[in-house]
């Protein structure tokens, strides 16, 4: 999926994002800050970036799993 990076939270494991919808997890369009399942994933990416990610159920949480900046 494709998004833009609102806000980076190193500290606690999280991101915000605006993506488009997201299917696997059946989620619309929007907003939202989510957790990621390693920290590390996060470095290299901040606020403003086109990025394109993964999204998964994760302990039965939503987080992001793969992050790259966009080309």
């Amino acid at each position: 999926m494709s998004g833009t990076v609102q806000k980076v939270d190193e500290a606690s494991g999280k991101v915000t994002l605006d993506h488009e919808r997201i299917p696997n997890i059946d989620m619309d369009a929007m907003t939202m800050a989510y957790r990621v399942a390693d920290p590390a994933i996060l470095k290299g990416v901040k606020a403003g970036d086109r990025v394109r990610f993964s999204a998964d159920r994760v302990n039965g949480q939503l987080a992001i799993t793969r992050i790259q900046k966009a080309r």
